[in-house]
């Protein structure tokens, strides 16, 4: 077995029990023995893209001190969104503080997205689903763009699915976290374009690996009154009922 923290990420940890556990059961599987800080809290990012960077700080340097437990130990977090305030945020909030510095760039080399640690680090090949999955995969901003995984997904996918599934074409959601409170219309004009892209597929379920994406989604599709539900990846992967929950 190997050794590996897991930063849950505050929504999968407060909201969605059953994708937290979805993800131990795949990195189980995978040979992988996590250690889950209880200390941890939220990562920052809210602040941080609200511009509130004294905060943002606050909160990462509690988060580096948390994982910093487990030094050589992979961190791994089922978020593009998380992942990337990691690798990207927190060398960027500690540029003029040297000693923080070297500490969130420390952290940043060994914290990988969920499914990018699978497809790297680990031989872990998904159960083909036994019952007809019909789905499409959405490609969050923060995973594609921030941290460039783009592949990893649809390589596992692909055995999941081997008769195939809907790739849809890269667009935001509209969520954007204090975007989607602060720039409603806006927002809401991008979501509808997504749920457009969606509806026009026949499939059963939005499978993404940021569950912050899939609450924007399944709230647009609920309230046009939609039969599609999401799912966060790791549910179909550790062979559970997918879904938001």
């Amino acid at each position: 077995m190997t050794d590996a923290q897991l930063l849950t990420t505050c929504l999968v940890d407060s909201l969605f029990p059953d994708t937290a556990r979805a993800i131990k059961t795949v990195l189980s599987t995978a040979g992988i023995a996590l250690h889950v800080p209880d200390e941890q809290t939220c990562c920052g990012q809210p602040a941080f893209n609200a511009g509130l960077w004294e905060d943002a700080r606050k909160l990462a340097r509690r988060t580096i001190q948390v994982l910093e437990d487990g030094a050589e130990m992979p961190v791994i977090v089922p978020s593009g969104s998380c992942a990337t305030m990691i690798r990207h945020g927190y060398p960027e909030l500690f540029s003029e503080d040297a000693a923080w510095l070297e500490r969130a760039q420390k952290l940043a080399k060994r914290t990988y997205e969920f499914v990018e640690f699978l497809d790297r680090r680990t031989s872990f090949v998904p159960r083909v689903s036994a019952a007809e999955l019909r789905f499409a995969y959405h490609a969050s901003c923060h995973l594609a763009r921030g941290l460039g995984v783009r592949a990893q997904p649809l390589n596992l996918l692909n055995q999941l699915a081997p008769d195939g599934f809907v790739i849809l074409p890269q667009d935001c959601c509209g969520f954007g976290g204090a975007f989607a409170l602060e720039y409603a219309p806006i927002s809401s004009a991008i979501l509808d374009r997504r749920l457009d892209q969606i509806e026009a597929e026949e499939i059963d379920f939005v499978l993404a690996c940021d569950v912050s994406c899939l609450i924007q989604i399944e709230g647009g599709l609920r309230r046009r009154g939609s039969h599609i539900r999401c799912s966060h990846i790791a549910l179909p992967l550790a062979g559970f009922e997918p879904g938001l929950r």
